[in-house]
Parts: C-alpha cells; sequence; structure tokens
C-alpha cells in the first residue's frame, strides 16, 4: 500500500472516514477564518480555536482554470496530460466562503448555487513516493 499524506497539514481532518475543511473560530466574536488563524480578522483577538468547518456547501462562484497549477500545487501532469479544472469558492454551513478546485470541469457541469461535498483527491507523489493528497469539492448528489 503507497503511504499517503496531506499536501498541506491542518487544512483538513484526513485520514477520517467522512474529512472535513478545517478551520479556526473566534471565542471572543464567533467569526469564522480558512486557514486556521491564530488571531481574528474580525475583532483582532487571539483567543481561537481550531474547528471543523464541515464537509458541504453550495457553490459561490466559479471560473475553470486552463494552466497548470503553479508550486505549491503542481500535480504529475505535464503540458501533454494537462485537463483544465474548475477552481471556485464554495461556500460553508458557517457562511465561510472556502476557495477550492472543483472535479467539475465544464460550463454545462457547473452552476452557482448547486450543492458540493468535500473529497480527498491524490495531487503527486513526493521525494520519498508517498502519495500527496488535499482536497476538493465535487457536486452532491441527491440521496
Amino acid at each position: 500500500m503507497i503511504e499517503q499524506k496531506p499536501l498541506h497539514d491542518g487544512l483538513f481532518s484526513w485520514p477520517d472516514s467522512d474529512p472535513e475543511i478545517l478551520g479556526s473560530r473566534c471565542n471572543e466574536c464567533g467569526q469564522h477564518a480558512f486557514p486556521p488563524q491564530s488571531s481574528c480578522r474580525n475583532c483582532t483577538g487571539n483567543n481561537t480555536s481550531v474547528v471543523g468547518l464541515g464537509r458541504e456547501g453550495k457553490l459561490w462562484t466559479w471560473t475553470i482554470q486552463t494552466f497548470m497549477p503553479k508550486d505549491p500545487y503542481l500535480t504529475d501532469e505535464t503540458p501533454e496530460t494537462f485537463v483544465p479544472y474548475g477552481v471556485g469558492y464554495v461556500e460553508l454551513e458557517c457562511g465561510l466562503r472556502v476557495e477550492s478546485r472543483l472535479r467539475q470541469n465544464t460550463t454545462a457541469d457547473l452552476a452557482i448555487g448547486m450543492p458540493m461535498t468535500l473529497e480527498i483527491i491524490p495531487v503527486r507523489k513526493d521525494d520519498q513516493g508517498a502519495e500527496l493528497v488535499t482536497f476538493q469539492f465535487t457536486k452532491k448528489e441527491p440521496n
């Protein structure tokens, strides 16, 4: 089995079976932030806690990225194998908007307000051969 590890620590609760986005919540004013912050951008207080922000939301806005990602988000793709992908802001239930890669990558498959859910995806292998994973959102299918 290939070892997996997050591309960046502290952004999502992985390897949980139902991972969620991690952020911070100000214990003074209740403001949420992503990624987690040690101080509050709303009240400037320093009393924050790392909290789960959930795994579902609604697509707030989006675009299609037609160029290869830059460092540190490089993938194993080459210019010949690169496939454009969706990028958007997903508004979580707490009201915070999180920028994310999207699985869907065509204008026909994306719509503002569509329900989205979090998924963990492989990005590339590191120098030791471990698979680096990150999060993206995908269209939530009806139950």
